[in-house]
């Protein structure tokens, strides 16, 4: 009896895919099929890919206090030295003006810086002084010191007989007015406004001590801040 050789018995192909139940190929990568790593999703918050979104230092809240810190003291330090300065602790005082007898020099409201001290003063500083008669703060213009004769003739300033020149005062308003002349005491100041119609200063009161004096005013701070004019100036 003759055996056949065994075969193996033929697969029937699947009629939808035409697969044999072999075992399937895997195609072999050529050129731009080689394997790639899957893109990592995007975060929906931040549109990253994987990279960590950007986050400010941990130095910078601490940077911003020390800031801040410091702008807290340098604002304490300013507000020291104003309350000092008003209240004449510093070698320079502010000092606000609040009358008109020194227009159009200087006006009501005006803030003036003085420098303390009793001199040296020269003709045509304006100056603050103790008031004479009732301790209060003045504001004047020395037109003499100690040895100078001084005197007002039709309006017109007389010093040691010669007239002084002062653009900024208007002689029609001192019409008729006529004043000494008399002689300045050593270390004394005559102050006269520059306001002078009906303003109280040394006609007054009399040639003023240096040792009276509060300092000499070097400029204004507001509103105008500067140098004041001279009393000189157009002459």
């Amino acid at each position: 009896m003759n055996r056949s050789s065994p075969t193996a018995a033929a697969v029937t192909a699947d009629p939808r895919t035409g697969d044999r139940g072999g075992a399937r190929q895997r195609p072999r990568p050529t050129g731009d099929d080689t394997p790639r790593a899957a893109a990592a999703p995007a975060d929906l918050r931040t549109g990253s890919r994987g990279r960590p979104a950007w986050r400010p230092r941990a130095w910078r809240p601490r940077a911003w206090q020390r800031l801040r810190g410091l702008g807290l003291w340098l604002t304490a330090a300013l507000a020291l030295l104003a309350v000092g300065s008003l209240a004449g602790l510093l070698p320079v005082q502010a000092m606000r003006v609040d009358s008109d007898s020194m227009t159009p020099t200087v006006t009501s409201g005006d803030l003036l810086l003085v420098r303390h001290g009793s001199g040296p003063v020269v003709r045509g500083d304006i100056v603050a002084v103790e008031h004479p008669l009732d301790g209060g703060m003045l504001v004047k213009r020395a037109v003499g010191v100690g040895g100078d004769q001084v005197g007002i003739e039709d309006g017109v300033l007389v010093v040691n007989g010669s007239p002084v020149c002062e653009p900024a005062i208007d002689p029609l308003l001192l019409d008729g007015v006529w004043f000494g002349p008399v002689t300045v005491p050593p270390d004394a100041l005559f102050l006269l406004s520059d306001n002078r119609d009906g303003s109280v200063d040394s006609r007054a009161f009399g040639p003023v001590p240096t040792s009276e004096m509060v300092g000499v005013v070097t400029g204004r701070v507001w509103p105008h801040p500067g140098p004041l004019p001279s009393p000189s100036a157009g002459c």
